[in-house]
């Protein structure tokens, strides 16, 4: 299933990325006068019963043109709205972690970004006042469908429920201008994530071709195969040290091609007016221009 959060009214509900466009669940659930859940978070909360409330509700009215938006007409709002956590996966590719003149981790290096960073596929994103060096960042995202603590990593990836395009946006002089990299990860707007979030039943994360446009120049081109640590490690990983909650959110990591690992004399860093696009095999593309 192909779900998304669109603005109706100027609020974000619950939507189907369906062949005909962006299928409206809530006025599909009103036309029929039957409940469903809000948004992702409640969809998650309700498992596959839930699921299946939906899914029958678009088989009893996919024939209603009005409940239909084209893509092109569509605000998009962030595929999931309020996680508790965004756990992010710092050098998790080998060839970016030595581009970055770093040490490939013997353990994944986690870091993560706040709920002021979310935005949604087409949103512009407001650089920040005082920095000059940003990159872009294209990574798989995993959203978790239950709770998972101490988790094996034979079980990790039922906890999922599924996976969305993310682009870990950064300030890197912010970013290292101490030991800790929040600052330069966690400003408005530097962790859009969308278009639309798949269930996990309709993709293998450990083997999709992922890559970055700047502008339409490739920046990145890869596969979430060559990831040093894949999504069950992660999971498993983390839930051991923390309890992972529905609707949370996991930043994967990003290949090599970032603007960081080009030489000092080739550094162009992204500026107002640039237009990046991330893709991610079977979910699509994410795209944001910056202002």
């Amino acid at each position: 299933m192909h779900l998304l959060h669109f603005y109706e009214d100027d609020r974000p509900v619950l939507g189907l990325k369906t062949d005909r466009g962006i299928f409206s669940i809530p006025r599909a659930a009103a036309k029929l006068s039957e409940q469903v859940p809000g948004d992702v978070q409640e969809l998650i909360a309700q498992g596959d019963s839930g699921l299946e409330r939906i899914k029958n509700l678009y088989d009893k009215t996919s024939g209603v043109d009005e409940l239909f938006t084209s893509e092109e007409e569509t605000r998009f709002a962030p595929a999931v709205l309020q996680p508790q956590k965004i756990i992010c996966v710092g050098l998790n590719y080998i060839d970016h972690a030595a581009e970055s003149k770093m040490e490939i981790p013997k353990s994944p290096i986690l870091f993560n970004k706040y709920n002021n960073a979310l935005t949604g596929h087409k949103k512009p994103v407001r650089l920040p006042a005082g920095a000059t060096q940003f990159d872009y960042e294209a990574e798989l995202v995993a959203v978790i469908g239950k709770r998972a603590s101490n988790v094996s990593e034979d079980e990790a990836l039922d906890y999922v429920f599924g996976y969305t395009i993310g682009n870990d946006l950064s300030a890197r002089d912010l970013q290292f201008r101490t030991g800790q990299w929040m600052l330069g990860k966690s400003s408005d707007g530097f962790a859009p994530i969308g278009p639309i979030l798949v269930t996990r039943d309709e993709l293998d994360p450990a083997n999709l071709a992922i890559s970055c446009t700047v502008n339409g120049e490739v920046r990145q081109s890869a596969n979430t195969k060559d990831m040093i640590f894949n999504c069950a490690y992660l999971i498993s990983y983390i839930s051991k040290y923390m309890t992972l909650e529905p609707g949370d959110v996991i930043f994967t990591g990003t290949p090599d091609g970032v603007i960081l690992g080009y030489p000092q004399e080739s550094q162009k860093w992204l500026a107002p007016g640039d237009e990046i696009q991330v893709k991610i095999e079977g979910i699509g593309t994410l795209v944001n221009t910056l202002t």
